[in-house]
């Protein structure tokens, strides 16, 4: 059985090479160099180029059959990423031992071949040489759950199951493969436990979403590492959880621990959920200032956060500053572009990444399909959609189904989009039937929303979104018993309604109001400013639009409820906390309604400001009385 090479490279030297490359005094005086010697330039060599040039004077002198010498050699190459060259010494070796083996098994697991791992951990076991605590320890670090069972059973065997070592290498085999139960048996059981078996106990519970059990852990710690701190707060960014991964960053920062590369990932993945766009800049700042390097990995990050954000100058500035950049760089600027509605900016982006010669992804396409909706650019979307397998190679997925019903949908092609639908290749799944059922709602078709409606429930895949959406169609059309039962069916299905919300960040604080909410601690001031809006926006034209409040209440009560949605309550705090001139970012977890966008078209004009904000499925920019989605969402 033969390795696959890491690095495409010619063979080490062979016997009979000769090479006066080594300039050391040895090479005139023809005095063998000293194996101790030699072991130590070995041991130091820092370089390919170095280390073939001891292994050229091994060989003239006819040292290369010294064991020591040749084991020192064997993991010198694949330290070096010459896994080949390892091999072919391993090969040529003819009395290996444990050393030898641990050291080829280990080198194999590094890189990943944890099929050649275990050959050669069978081949050992068949020439009689019994595996130690090493051998363990190294072939754990890849193999699969299958696999790492059948080893976890060799590790009994052998006496090792309470080795420190081999014990953390099993629980991260569990760990990686989300067996969290056998993962926790294992590390539970562990007479005493070091930093990594913490780390890795750590990393399997905040992988899993497992959040509770592993901030328990993690305060438990006595000592924590850059790594212990990365993997709660990487934690808390992956599921959801943004502002607490904020929180803990700052936390990290108050107890000196300095941040790395890694942890800058995290925390710009949890500023751009929020749109903390002002932390984010901080982020920015301590990136610049601290040495941390702004490689393409960190600027795609920066791109991401600042484009959620809504901040698409500073997004563009980041992109043009990256030197080399990869595809993911391109497609993180073109999603961000499609995202906050400069549709003419992403498809001229994609144009440039064709005429460059990349090799687009999925994800482009994604950015590309989500710009034409958008903006309605149904014949544009039909044309990239048909080109991604015919021209790019690239295999539509269910996102593209998605964004391809979103946008006939959103067009009013209703019936085009369901059939596209009813006839995709891929099982359609709830989110795009939701796309697909909120264009009913939007465009008042209330028998094909029942359809889609009865469709879901009918096969387990309803969520609260389903049942809003209906009820709210029924209420649209002022059947209000429809509606109240729709409420019922709901209730009664165990399912609850996702309650709306809106934030903003202010002086690196994020604050999140509910509709009517009055827990602020400037309530008094935020309501004081609120009637001050609704008397300036009136004055200006505005009539509150009560067909939007989807509830059997009087003229009056509506007006009441559209006065205190979340997004004008977040507005008026950004109004009365920032200072004039300065732009105001809201986030809404839903889709912004009609009136509140009606109500921050006229506030930008009033009061100057530029307002951006982001809703469940796009951004809006208000400017001057204007919005960049040109009232199409």
């Amino acid at each position: 059985m033969s390795s696959t090479p890491v690095l495409t490279a010619s063979p080490p030297p062979s016997a009979t090479s000769r090479s006066s490359l080594f300039s050391i005094s040895t090479t005139t005086t023809h005095f063998p160099p000293s194996p101790d010697k030699l072991a130590f330039l070995i041991d130091k060599s820092k370089s390919i180029h170095h280390l073939l040039q001891v292994h050229a004077v091994l060989l003239r002198h006819d040292l290369n059959h010294r064991t020591a010498l040749n084991f020192k050699l064997q993991r010198a190459y694949s330290s070096l990423g010459r896994l080949h060259y390892s091999l072919v010494l391993f090969n040529q070796t003819p009395e290996r031992n444990i050393y030898f083996y641990t050291s080829i098994i280990n080198a194999h697991a590094l890189y990943g071949l944890d099929q050649q791992a275990l050959f050669f951990y069978v081949q050992m076991l068949s020439q009689g040489i019994t595996p130690n605590e090493f051998t363990f320890s190294s072939i754990l670090k890849s193999c699969a759950l299958e696999y790492g069972k059948m080893l976890h059973c060799q590790v009994i065997k052998y006496g090792f199951d309470s080795d420190l070592y081999v014990r953390t290498g099993l629980v991260d085999v569990y760990a990686r493969r989300g067996d969290i139960v056998s993962a926790r048996q294992l590390f539970d059981g562990m007479p005493e436990r070091s930093l990594v078996s913490l780390t890795t106990m750590l990393t399997c519970y905040a992988k899993h979403g497992e959040l509770e059990r592993a901030r328990v852990l993690f305060d438990e710690l006595v000592e924590k590492d850059v790594v212990c701190w990365n993997v709660m707060i990487d934690g808390y960014a992956q599921h959801g959880m943004p502002n607490d991964a904020l929180v803990l960053f700052r936390r990290m920062l108050a107890a000196k621990v300095r941040p790395n590369e890694i942890t800058v990932l995290s925390v710009l993945s949890a500023c751009g959920q929020i749109g903390a766009l002002e932390s984010g800049r901080w982020i920015h700042s301590y990136i610049q200032n601290n040495g941390i390097q702004m490689n393409v990995r960190v600027g795609t990050a920066l791109i991401t956060m600042y484009s959620k954000c809504g901040s698409l100058e500073d997004a563009r500035l980041v992109f043009d500053r990256i030197n080399d950049k990869d595809v993911v760089a391109w497609n993180s600027m073109l999603v961000g572009y499609a995202m906050n509605g400069f549709s003419q900016d992403a498809l001229q982006l994609f144009n440039e990444m064709c005429q460059k010669g990349l090799e687009l992804t999925d994800i482009t396409f994604i950015g590309v399909l989500s710009a034409c909706a958008h903006a309605g650019l149904v014949s544009e979307g039909w044309s990239f959609f048909n080109a991604m397998k015919d021209e790019y190679g690239v295999e539509p997925k269910i996102e593209h189904y998605g964004c391809m019903v979103n946008l006939l949908g959103r067009a009013g092609r209703l019936e085009e989009a369901h059939d596209l639908a009813m006839n995709m290749k891929i099982e359609p799944d709830p989110i795009l039937w939701g796309a697909l059922l909120g264009a009913c709602r939007l465009h008042g078709n209330l028998a094909l929303g029942e359809e889609i409606a009865d469709f879901l429930v009918s096969r387990n895949m309803a969520n609260s979104g389903t049942y809003v959406l209906l009820a709210n169609m029924y209420a649209a059309k002022g059947n209000w018993e429809a509606a109240a039962r729709v409420r019922t069916l709901m209730k009664d299905s165990g399912v609850e309604k996702e309650p709306g919300f809106s934030s903003i960040e202010v002086k690196n604080k994020v604050h999140t109001f509910l509709a009517g909410d009055m827990k602020h601690p400037r309530s008094k001031d935020i309501y004081k400013k609120l009637d001050e809006m609704n008397g300036c926006v009136r004055a200006n034209g505005y009539t509150p639009q009560i067909d939007t409040v989807l509830h059997d209440i009087g003229a009056v009560q509506k007006e009441l409820l559209l006065e205190v949605h979340s997004e004008k309550l977040a507005l008026a705090f950004g109004l009365l906390s920032t200072q004039a001139g300065t732009t105001i970012s809201i986030v809404k977890n839903l889709r912004v309604c009609s009136d509140c966008h009606a109500v921050m078209k006229l506030i930008s004009k009033i009061t100057g400001r530029r307002i951006v904000t982001r809703d469940r499925n796009r951004f809006h920019h208000f400017e001057n009385g204007a919005c960049s989605c040109g009232d199409y969402w």
